[in-house]
């Protein structure tokens, strides 16, 4: 089970995955153990004096006051719900996932592994240039909840560090490694590193059982509503087969797949 910097839609900067094996995540999170817009990169306007070959900072964690700490859902009166990715696994499947949602006009949250961006690095530009919020799932996907103050806090400021060293920021939100919520702990150290929420969700898609793409559909379309958040992973190629569907099903209900920010704004 799971609970994802972007140009917002209005045209200005927002403030604020299982290990992979052979190409595809091997656990999820959830074991214990509105129209489109144009890409970011088109849009942000750059300071002067900044290179145009330097992107901009990406924005920082945002305050919601009306929201809880751990966040589970947004407003359940707004017509939108957010789509968000555990951030691991074979890149060219990523790619695909990212390419199918800019297609189709709609804009996720991708919570990105440490280890998997030190892999990977080009892929947190990727995430933010599509317009999409990108966040913090610990740096080796360890079952957080059960470490040590230490290591937890560790866990979580070394993926910090990644996102900062890429982007110019820690990223827009903070969710837990294999488990569904963060522990008051947990909590508390993401606070401390930066993140004034956890973000959850209410949807789980259960992609990561490989129930396959018809499977993952039906279980996303059943519990969807306005506001909700929704649990899915990037390395698996039936969650690509099913993000068209989805989509076109969120479509004709009249909901619009936004950021976890766009939807708590």
């Amino acid at each position: 089970m799971v609970w994802v910097t972007t140009t917002n839609r209005r045209g200005a900067l927002r403030a604020g995955a299982g290990l992979v094996a052979g190409g595809a995540l091997a656990v999820g999170c959830g074991e214990t153990g509105a129209p489109a817009h144009p890409a970011a990169s088109a849009t942000r306007p750059r300071a002067p004096g900044r290179s145009a070959a330097t992107p901009p900072p990406a924005p920082p964690p945002r305050a919601f006051p009306r929201h809880p700490v751990q966040i589970t859902h947004g407003p359940r009166t707004d017509a939108a719900v957010a789509l968000t990715f555990h951030g691991q696994g074979e890149p060219a499947l990523a790619r695909r996932l990212l390419t199918e949602a800019e297609r189709q006009g709609a804009r996720i949250t991708v919570l990105a592994v440490g280890s998997w961006l030190d892999e990977h690095p080009d892929l947190a530009r990727r995430i933010l240039d599509g317009g999409h919020d990108l966040g913090n799932h610990t740096q080796r996907h360890l079952a957080i909840n059960a470490m040590s103050e230490a290591g937890a806090r560790a866990e979580i400021t070394a993926c910090a560090d990644r996102l900062r060293r890429l982007t110019g920021s820690i990223g827009t939100w903070f969710r837990p490694s294999r488990a569904p919520t963060a522990s008051a702990l947990v909590t508390r150290l993401a606070q401390e590193a930066g993140y004034p929420h956890v973000l959850s969700y209410d949807v789980d898609s259960l992609d990561y059982t490989r129930p396959g793409a018809p499977a993952i559909t039906r279980t996303v379309l059943d519990q969807v509503r306005a506001g909700s958040v929704v649990s899915l992973h990037f390395g698996y190629p039936d969650t690509v087969v099913a993000l068209p569907a989805v989509l076109q099903e969120l479509g004709r209900r009249g909901l619009r797949a936004v950021t976890t920010t766009e939807l708590l704004s």
